[in-house]
């Protein structure tokens, strides 16, 4: 074994839990982890019996068929989460009933852990959002030029009344004799003041 492979391994290590908590980020993870917990004891209880040292109690009834319906439509719908994040809202809306109907049916809800397990995850399902990125991938924050998706440059580009003083203009001698600059803020039509006509010399 060479000695880079710790190195390489740590590197290998990183970058999976880097894409990892990069696909986490996208989609309601927790909403479906909770969701999918609480299918597995509404579908196993009912199939399960409970031993208390001799005595053995056996919690398989007729609505066996329907507990295993309702874990695994929860299971599917705690996956659905995962991996259409889109959905989530109808996902959410029925892990909430399904969890409401395992109560009468699956024996209250797996003694109540998978109620509660389906009824939270549904319940994050419906409260998640995407997170809100800018154009280019990056979160945008006030005052950000970067982040503007009108892509129009900052006030200081646009010439604007904070851009500061424009620039200067040579000062040439005018017609009257008088040294103005040759543009708006001088008197470059001094000698059309007696009416347009030119004074004779």
């Amino acid at each position: 074994m060479s000695a880079e492979s710790p190195g390489l391994s740590d590197d290998r290590l990183h970058a999976w839990r880097t894409r990892f908590r990069n696909w986490r980020g996208t989609r309601p993870f927790w909403a479906g982890v909770l969701t999918l917990l609480g299918g597995i004891p509404i579908a196993y209880i009912p199939y399960n019996d409970l031993k208390l040292g001799q005595l053995t109690v056996r919690m398989s009834t007729t609505a066996g068929a329907g507990s295993l319906i309702i874990g695994v439509l929860l299971i599917t719908l705690g996956l659905t989460m995962w991996y259409q994040a889109q959905v989530r809202v109808f996902a959410g809306v029925a892990a909430i009933l399904l969890a409401l109907v395992s109560l009468p049916v699956s024996n209250f809800g797996g003694f109540v852990v998978g109620f509660l397990l389906a009824l939270f995850g549904g319940s994050l399902a419906l409260a998640w959002v995407p997170d809100k990125k800018g154009p280019y991938g990056k979160r945008t924050e006030a005052g950000d030029p970067a982040g503007d998706p009108s892509g129009d440059p900052a006030p200081e580009d646009r010439g604007g009344p904070d851009a500061g003083p424009g620039p200067v203009l040579p000062r040439q001698p005018g017609p009257a004799g008088d040294d103005a600059p040759a543009g708006d803020g001088g008197r470059p039509f001094a000698h059309l003041a007696d009416g347009g006509g030119h004074r004779a010399e």
